[in-house]
């Protein structure tokens, strides 16, 4: 029997925080609102406040998530939410800022700083958590999980607990379509790598698989016409679908190596994480891709790179294949051609693989890595 968790409340489709208002009214009585400094300016935030406004409901803005969060953005943070009395928090912009909301939510009844909570489950009383995505990929508004760099180890640190899934997630597509083509393109990777990973790991379940299999179909389809045309409406939607389902599935199966050996990346070198994931995507199912032959040839079946003549293992790497394809028409760069120093990169491998062991993603992958194995992916894309 396989448990499967999703948030209490979703909302999706354009317009939908509207139909959340009344439950978003009901949650407390002070709001801090999770996010970045460039989100405050957009639209979507003025929608989100002028509920909160004319509901009553009072609010303070943490703005100060740049980049990918640290332990020290979280510190500051909490203080916040301590000092102005707040009781629910509200996250609102790309996957940091929802992860950052996640920490703060955890600190804000737990003792400690939340490195502590490295390899341990995160308990407690969470006040009440509204996500609110601006981008499709990261998924945040869907898992249990939350990312934060230690900053003092320069180690990302995977931080889990069944509380950390948001009480209400509110997908508008309508609060992506200003997201510039970089960010569609790392993102929209971002949950592909999510989908493929839940599919092929050891911890998919039939309901996993459900999902897993429609979010990559709809990215291979929707990607490419959202990172061409921003505006495409139609795109937008399905991305957006496509990174909800892709969250329901790494939720309840997990990740594999990809992220294991990105964190370390993004850590190191600030290689956003959406990106180090698509840098890292073909190799790393290449690597795979013999450990779970079947599974990576339905996934060529549901993105139409197959023939009915071709064997399993050859529908399997016609998929893997197609994804450096996809990643090209993305135009992900190299490690080198976004500007990571090489020699760096190179002395940091040992380092990395055991962070990315050490994290346990890989241990979910449908074969055994080994640190030989990782550090020699590193090679492979440096």
């Amino acid at each position: 029997m396989s448990l499967f968790f999703i948030p209490d409340k979703i909302y999706t489709g354009a317009g939908s925080i509207t139909e959340a208002e009344n439950v978003l009214l009901s949650l407390g009585r002070k709001a801090l609102i999770v996010t970045g400094g460039h989100v405050v300016k957009l639209n979507c935030f003025k929608v989100l406040t002028d509920i909160l406004d004319k509901g009553g409901i009072t609010y303070t803005v943490f703005s100060g998530v740049t980049g990918e969060p640290t332990d020290k953005m979280i510190e500051e943070g909490l203080d916040i939410y301590k000092r102005n009395g707040c009781d629910f928090i509200i996250g609102i912009g790309g996957g940091s800022p929802l992860d950052s909301m996640k920490a703060i939510a955890a600190m804000s009844v737990n003792e400690g700083k939340i490195s502590d909570y490295m390899g341990k489950v995160i308990g407690g009383k969470l006040p009440p958590m509204v996500a609110i995505p601006t981008t499709a990929g990261t998924g945040s508004e869907a898992t249990q999980f939350t990312v934060i760099t230690d900053s003092e180890k320069d180690v990302k640190m995977l931080l889990k607990g069944d509380v950390l899934l948001p009480d209400i997630a509110i997908v508008d597509p309508d609060f992506t379509m200003t997201s510039p083509p970089s960010v569609t393109a790392s993102t929209g990777l971002d949950a592909l790598t999510h989908a493929v990973e839940a599919y092929t790991s050891q911890k998919a379940q039939p309901l996993t698989d459900a999902v897993a299999l429609d979010a990559v179909s709809r990215i291979f389809r929707y990607l490419p016409r959202a990172y061409r045309d921003g505006s495409d409406r139609k795109a937008r939607e399905e991305m957006s679908i496509a990174a909800l389902e892709a969250g329901f599935a790494i939720n309840n199966s997990s990740v594999t190596i990809v992220h294991g050996m990105s964190r370390p990346i993004g850590a190191l070198f600030h290689v956003p994480h959406g990106l180090s994931n698509a840098m890292l995507l073909p190799t790393c199912m290449r690597f795979a891709c013999d450990g779970a032959y079947e599974k990576f040839a339905e996934l060529g079946e549901a993105v139409c790179v197959t023939r009915s003549s071709m064997t399993v293992e050859e529908k399997a790497r016609a998929f893997v294949t197609a994804l450096g394809k996809l990643c090209t028409i993305c135009e992900v760069p190299t490690l080198a051609e976004y500007g990571v120093d090489m020699e760096m990169f190179r002395n940091s491998m040992d380092k990395m693989a055991d962070d990315a062991l050490a994290s346990g993603s890989p241990q979910n992958t449908a074969k055994r890595v080994s640190k030989e194995d990782i550090i020699r992916i590193y090679k492979s894309v440096s």
